[in-house]
């Protein structure tokens, strides 16, 4: 090499300085390890990290136990179930009430009213208003007295010496069609509300218990 060049050379090597190391390469970790490098530069700044520092930093290694997940837990066999029993069939028995019937009741004057019996009002008559014949005698041994006897089949005869005999009969009714009685209890129970804003507080008592036996019975037999 001729002198001038390697003159060069030495000058471009004495400009330059000297060169900084690198850091030796970290030997190897173990197995199941992991190295941790704590890294510090020139401004005192510090940094953690899995790889080795830049050039200029102060380094520090730290061999750690690389973390691991737990072994999975062995699975259990369920535990036989118990063959489940037969469910117990009941017999139901269904009770079905029949409708409570409603009647339509006459009074002799032809006007009309309901009850919940087949009975109508009882009343007083005389013997004559039901077709039997009176005989009213005359004198004590009565009109009669020599008289041809009876023959079968006459309707008999009453001898009156004083007030007419009376008898014991009811009104005549006869049973409602359901539909009928459904509409004629509504009707009650809608008077019954209408009467009692305007009805004194003893009434009131009476028109409460009135309306929650016709509600139960709508709801037993129309609803």
């Amino acid at each position: 090499m001729p002198r001038c060049l390697r003159l060069l050379l030495s000058l471009l090597l004495a400009c330059a300085g000297p060169v900084a190391a690198a850091p030796p390469a970290p030997p190897a970790a173990p197995a199941g390890q992991v190295t941790i490098y704590r890294c510090v530069d020139a401004k005192g700044r510090l940094t953690l990290r899995d790889s080795p520092c830049a050039a200029g930093e102060r380094q520090q290694m730290r061999t750690m136990q690389r973390p691991q997940d737990p072994p999975p837990r062995p699975t259990s066999a369920p535990a036989p179930t118990a063959p489940a029993a037969p469910a117990l069939v009941r017999d139901r028995v269904v009770v079905a009430w029949p409708p409570q019937p409603l009647y339509e009741c006459i009074r002799p004057d032809g006007s009309r009213y309901t009850s919940d019996s087949g009975e109508g009002n009882p009343r007083w008559v005389p013997l004559w208003t039901l077709g039997y014949p009176l005989l009213v005698p005359r004198n004590p041994l009565g009109d009669r007295v020599g008289a041809p006897p009876p023959r079968p089949g006459d309707p008999p005869l009453a001898v009156v010496y004083g007030p007419p005999p009376m008898t014991f009969v009811r009104d005549e009714c006869h049973p409602l069609p359901q539909a009928e009685v459904c509409a004629r209890l509504r009707d009650r129970r809608d008077e019954i509300r209408r009467r009692f804003f305007n009805a004194m507080p003893s009434e009131r008592d009476a028109l409460r218990v009135e309306e929650r036996a016709i509600n139960a019975r709508l709801a037993s037999d129309c609803d």
